[in-house]
Formats: structure tokens, C-alpha cells, sequence
């Protein structure tokens, strides 16, 4: 049966596209750090059309979402595969559509429903609960080959992929309490435990359930599944990165232990040891809960910043998204994340003098997808950059290796609108003005919103939305337009009473210089 919108969502959604063009988004607008009406009207106008977005991409008969669909919203332009990310993403953006009212409640239900109804029958792993990374959203069918290149998958259950729709389960099941036993019927069979590696306080990437006969995976069995299955051959070992989620969630359910909170690196520690990485630290050594922490951070422009993995947004601040780090986290979280957001806006701002900021990993305009982010925020060396010439900065490692001249320019920069709806929160006037000069300046919004990249200095734009990216900017607006539903709905109970606790025992070595 197909769903129609009621009369009043309806009657909602057709008011704000009035306003839906790009001149709505024109000029800088005011720099402060509260919604002015003119601003808030416009971000319910990128609310509404990111939705649409998102009616387009999902496939009404399974209630599956597609990966990503082309900027003219055509169904033949849907990528033809789905992912647990993507499926957590369409439930918590349903919710958000109906907290904010571009749809009614009877048909957010539906929605949600029907999603529900197929992630029960989804082929999944029987022993560990989790679910496999691609499945085809018109059957549910999991892939086995990819569609847009024919290429053969290795079915893989990632620990990440999993945090993100046991997310959107956890809120769906609180947000719609009639599906509350559907949803929690899912998620009470994942275990994170199954990616805890004990000895090394740390989670694995993932695992295949059949050998994929590659050298870097290793056999084990963390959870009591009573087989073997194949680890990845790295653990999750910074920080600040997204999959922190995965551990959170595992914290709350009791399947991983608390002191794994400690257990990954905020910056790895200050020896010639890890002089890979992008500069020498500064920091002291802490303990909790018996686990040895080196509290370090990293410099830049005038900052002491926790780095993230790669240096991009998303990184850093999809987690708080549903998490409130810097509440629970006062001396730690609540000092690091407008700094991360600071060093993002005086990178694109100041250091590369593009105009504009927010770098996230997105499509390529020139094609493909690629990982986009300010080099020096980032732990690894080599880092993510922020250009398409992939611009590096290697900076020296005191006492243990030098380091090459700074560049003195950047090239064609690429701008990814989800990272400033991230930083929303950190630095509202700053990011609607971000987003105003995108739309002013470029064919960067379409019928579903912002498409997903700029290249600010070329103007070439990625055409396509995807649901990962979309899925970010519908959690940033439900929070900023709904009093923070999204934290509201995930973060009490079990995850406030075990992780918050952890969150308040640290303080971050960073700070202004």
C-alpha cells in the first residue's frame, strides 16, 4: 500500500519549500552563537528538503534506504545497495521528519514500521546478532556482488556499521514506543562484545564469518559464539573517531567492560616510537580504572587539540550527535569539540584561504568518494587532506625526525555541507553563514538539499546525495529544531548511567595557547 502524506505534512512541507530556493540561503548572515528567526526559518527549510532527499532514496515496499541517489531525485539514479549505517540513518531521520513536523505521526510509524519489519528478516550473523555491510534495498537480499561494478563482496560485519543502526534502533524504539518491541527484539540480539579484543582493551574493525583468505585477518572468538570467525588486522585504536559509538553502546549493555573507555589513544604517547604519526605531543600520564591514559593533544594554530584519526569532521562529531560528550565530559569533550571545530574554520578560513570550511570524508566531485580533512587534526601522518591535490603538511617531530617547509598554498579545496551542520552546535552563526555562502556561491543545492561536496576553487559539485551524509544533517536539524530530540531519545538509562560516569573522571590536555 502505498503511503501518502497527510494533508497537514503535506499542507507543512509545501509552505517551507516556498522558501526552498537558493536565494534563502544567500548573504553571510549574522555571526552570533544563537538562531536568529530568519535562521531558524531557513534551517526548517533545509530540514524539509534534506527529507526529501531521503523519500527518494528509500525503497517504499522494504522500507529500505539506498546508499546514495543522483541530485535530480530519480529512483533509476539510486546506487543499488544499502548498508546498517544507512538503515540507522532513515530511522532516526524519520523521527526527526515527524519531530519537526514535515510529516504526520501515522506515517512516520508506517515508515518506521516498515523498515522495522524488514531488518527482522535480514540475513544476519546467528551468533553475534550483527548484520552484514551490504544488502540490496529493493529485497533485502545480502550482496554477494556489487552492483555498480560487478565486483565480488566478501560479507563482512562491521563494528562501527553496527553501532550506527543499533543507534537507530535504540531511538526508534523510545521515539515510536508502539515499535518499541520490534526494535529492541533487533538490538538486544547484537552483542559488541563479539568485537572486544581483551588483550588489548581495544575493538577489532570487524570480522568475516567465513575465511576471506587474505593475510591481515586473524581467527578468534571474543564473545563465546563457539566458532571462529576473521578479525581485521587492526583494532580501533584512536580515540576521537566515530566508532566510539560501538563501544559505548557495548559499555551500556555490559558486553564490553568499562575500563575499555581508556583503552584507545587520545594522542599516542611521546616517544620516538611514534614518530609516523603527524607531530610530537604534549601531555602527562593519568590512570583510570587501572588502564595507564597518556592525555596528550596536539598543536595547532595556537591550539592543544585531542586529534582525531584523519582530521575530518565526522570523526569528531557524529558521535555527539546522540551522545551529549560535552556535558557528561565538561573537562574533557566539553573543551575539545568547539576547539576541533575552531581548527576545521581556521583552516579553510585562514591556513588554506578557500573561503569556506567544513572537511569531511564525501564524494569527489571529480568522481568517486574520498576522504577529506585538515592534516594536522589528524593522528596519522600522512593525515586526510583538505584539496584535490592532497596537499599534505609534515610537520617535524621534535628530537626524533624533521619535518619538510610548510606549504604556502592550497589547491582546489572540497567542502562537505554535513560538516558544517555537525559543527552546528559548536558554532552556530558560523556554520549557517558556512552554508549560506556554499548556496550563494555555487550550484550546490538541489531538490534534496545540499548536495554532497564543492570544490570551492574549480565549482565543481557532486550531484548526489548520500544517505550517510544526508542522514548527519537531519540529526544536526532534529537537534538545533526539536530541543536536542536526538540526544533525548538515545542518550538516558543505561548509556547515561555507565558512560557518562566515565566521561566525567577526565580532564583533556587541551586548551589556547
Amino acid at each position: 500500500m502505498r503511503r501518502h502524506r497527510t494533508l497537514v505534512a503535506t499542507a507543512a512541507v509545501a509552505a517551507l519549500a516556498l522558501t526552498a530556493v537558493p536565494a534563502s540561503a544567500t548573504g553571510p548572515g549574522p555571526d552570533t552563537g544563537s538562531s536568529t528567526g530568519d535562521d531558524r526559518r531557513l534551517l526548517r527549510t533545509w530540514a524539509a528538503d534534506t527529507w526529501r532527499s531521503f523519500d527518494a532514496l528509500v525503497v517504499e515496499e522494504t522500507g529500505l534506504p539506498d546508499d546514495n541517489i543522483g541530485g535530480d531525485l530519480s529512483p533509476g539514479s539510486r546506487g543499488g545497495y544499502t548498508s546498517p549505517t544507512n538503515i540507522g540513518a532513515y530511522l532516526w531521520s524519520t523521527v526527526v521528519a515527524r519531530d519537526v513536523g514535515l510529516i504526520g505521526r501515522a506515517e512516520a510509524r508506517e515508515r518506521l514500521a516498515t523498515t522495522l519489519d524488514t531488518v527482522a528478516g535480514l540475513e544476519l550473523h546467528e551468533r553475534s546478532g550483527m548484520f552484514y555491510n551490504w544488502y540490496d534495498p529493493a529485497t533485502g537480499a545480502k550482496l554477494l556482488e556489487f552492483p555498480t561494478s560487478g565486483d565480488p563482496v566478501k560479507p563482512f560485519l562491521s563494528s562501527v556499521d553496527n553501532g550506527w543502526l543499533a543507534t537507530g534502533l535504540l531511538l526508534a524504539s523510545r521515539a515510536e514506543p508502539s515499535l518499541a518491541e520490534e526494535a529492541d527484539a533487533v538490538r538486544e540480539r547484537m552483542d559488541f562484545g563479539c568485537y572486544y579484543d581483551p588483550a588489548q582493551n581495544q575493538i577489532r574493525g570487524g570480522f568475516w564469518d567465513t575465511d576471506p583468505q587474505e593475510p591481515a585477518p586473524v581467527a578468534g572468538d571474543y564473545c563465546g559464539m563457539g566458532a571462529d570467525v576473521w578479525y581485521t588486522g587492526h583494532h580501533y585504536g584512536a580515540f576521537n573517531t566515530e566508532p566510539r559509538i560501538a563501544s559505548y553502546l557495548g559499555i551500556a549493555e555490559g558486553q564490553i567492560p568499562a575500563k575499555h573507555y581508556f583503552g584507545t589513544y587520545r594522542t599516542f604517547p611521546d616517544s620516538c616510537d611514534w614518530d609516523w604519526t603527524e607531530t610530537r605531543p604534549s601531555g602527562e600520564w593519568a590512570e583510570y580504572l587501572g588502564v595507564p591514559v597518556f592525555e596528550g593533544a596536539l598543536p595547532y594554530r595556537g591550539m592543544r587539540v585531542v586529534p582525531t584519526w584523519g582530521g575530518s569532521m565526522f570523526e569528531a562529531l557524529m558521535v555527539p550527535l546522540f551522545v551529549p560528550e560535552e556535558t557528561w565530559g565538561p573537562r574533557s569533550w566539553g573543551r575539545n569539540h568547539p576547539l576541533y571545530v575552531r581548527g576545521q574554520i581556521e583552516h579553510g578560513m585562514r591556513e588554506a584561504d578557500y573561503g569556506y570550511w567544513g572537511f569531511s570524508p564525501s564524494n569527489d566531485p571529480a568522481g568517486g568518494y574520498r576522504e577529506y580533512g585538515v592534516d594536522q587534526l589528524g593522528l596519522d601522518g600522512p593525515g586526510y587532506t583538505s584539496d584535490q591535490e592532497r596537499t599534505t603538511v609534515d610537520q617535524p617531530y621534535e628530537g626524533c625526525r624533521e619535518g619538510s617547509p610548510a606549504p604556502t598554498e592550497f589547491g582546489d579545496g572540497v567542502v562537505t555541507p554535513h560538516a558544517s551542520f555537525l559543527a552546528l552546535r559548536y558554532a552556530r552563526g558560523e556554520s549557517v553563514a558556512n552554508l549560506r555562502r556554499i548556496a550563494r556561491d555555487f550550484d550546490a543545492y538541489g531538490p534534496g538539499g545540499f548536495y554532497d561536496a564543492v570544490a570551492v576553487r574549480s565549482g565543481q559539485v557532486s550531484e548526489r546525495y548520500l544517505a550517510l551524509d544526508q542522514g548527519m544533517i537531519m540529526a544536526a536539524l532534529g537537534n538545533e529544531l526539536a530541543d536536542d530530540a536526538m540526544r533525548r531519545y538515545v542518550a538516558p538509562g543505561a548509556l547515561e548511567r555507565t558512560v557518562r560516569p566515565l566521561m566525567a573522571m577526565e580532564t583533556f590536555a587541551v586548551g589556547r595557547e
